[in-house]
């Protein structure tokens, strides 16, 4: 990935991103309106193992959601540590980290 795609992606992440789990294993997700599709799209092209669930139409909202786990989530942490969250947005870089630490990662 390219270091504007790098860039783009942190921005998705800090703005957007939940770092969390099912109880089970754990995912990053990202949920946006079902207008932001060719971004999805981009997002399951340039970050391996990510899928593209939706749209989905409930409550007023139509939506999509994106989301990483298993195998692409952890081959995607050494990308996530080598970025400057910690100084860019310490709340996410703590939702990341208890994350991590939820599920032993």
């Amino acid at each position: 990935m390219d270091d504007f795609s790098q860039g783009f992606l942190l921005g998705l992440l800090v703005g957007e991103g939940h770092f969390g789990g099912d109880g089970r294993q754990p995912q990053i997700t990202l949920r946006m309106h079902a207008r932001h599709r060719s971004l999805f799209e981009w997002l399951t092209k340039n970050v391996p193992g990510s899928r593209l669930y939706g749209p989905y139409h409930h409550g007023g909202r139509n939506y999509y959601q994106w989301m990483i786990r298993g195998e692409g989530l952890k081959k995607m942490l050494p990308f996530l540590d080598a970025l400057p969250l910690a100084e860019i947005d310490p709340v996410v870089y703590e939702r990341y980290q208890k994350m991590k630490a939820d599920y032993r990662l």
